[in-house]
């Protein structure tokens, strides 16, 4: 009898046991498809949301380009161009040519030449301002062999016939002297005459000149910037007094 009831409880514990177990897997089985299920549809809803956002940014770059077309369009016709400048006008200038001198040279001393080819050289081109005072020693500057002068006839005070660098130089000054008395409104301040007479001009139109001491000076009044142009051929030389006007 107790043999019997161990027997039957083993078989009741065993297929209560057994029950248990395919309960268990059963409801484990229903547990992971529904939350396969509920993951499923959440990526599902996100991937529609994601879509969602995707069509609407597209919409908004779509709707955003015609409008900054508009405002380019809009900025490039708002008048804000950087306005061109023009220009400011040449000033042009007009020579008038308002007397010439000319001095023949007597001398065939060739060291005498050269003198007065550099002088004429550094004389020419040279401009004098309205209300300027013109120098003739401080434009041509000390004769000296570093600039290529040689010893050639020069006066001494006493009017004794030496050699001297620059020999030659007062002619040039001589002849500038001339051109300048031709033009009225150039104001002569200072003049000298040699202590001896020179051949290449007559008495009284002569201008000596000796760097640290007899200078030739005027004052340009004519109202307009001049030009002193100066030339030699070996047998004269040749001044122009040149007006500069700006047109």
């Amino acid at each position: 009898m107790n043999k019997k009831f161990i027997v039957v409880l083993l078989a009741f514990l065993v297929i209560g046991a057994l029950a248990f177990f395919i309960w268990k897997y059963t409801s484990n089985n229903s547990d992971t498809n529904y939350e396969a299920s509920k993951t499923s549809v959440n990526n599902t809803e996100q991937n529609n949301n994601t879509d969602n956002k995707d069509e609407n940014s597209t919409a908004e770059n779509n709707s955003t380009q015609p409008q900054t077309q508009n405002q380019t369009q809009e900025n490039s016709g708002s008048g804000t161009n950087t306005p061109s400048t023009n220009p400011a006008p040449t000033t042009q200038i007009q020579e008038e040519i308002l007397s010439t001198f000319s001095t023949k040279i007597y001398s065939t001393d060739a060291s005498r030449q050269n003198n007065i080819s550099i002088t004429c050289s550094v004389l020419n081109g040279t401009t004098v301002k309205n209300g300027e005072t013109f120098s003739f020693c401080n434009t041509v500057g000390p004769s000296s062999t570093a600039k290529g002068y040689q010893k050639a006839d020069i006066f001494d005070k006493n009017g004794n016939k030496e050699k001297g660098l620059g020999g030659g130089n007062c002619q040039v000054s001589t002849t500038l002297y001339n051109a300048v008395l031709a033009v009225p409104a150039l104001q002569v301040t200072e003049r000298h005459e040699h202590s001896n007479y020179v051949p290449y001009i007559e008495e009284g139109k002569d201008a000596a000149v000796a760097y640290g001491s007899y200078d030739l000076k005027f004052v340009n009044n004519v109202g307009h910037e001049i030009k002193i142009t100066a030339a030699t051929d070996g047998n004269s030389i040749s001044i122009s007094i040149v007006a500069l006007k700006a047109v």
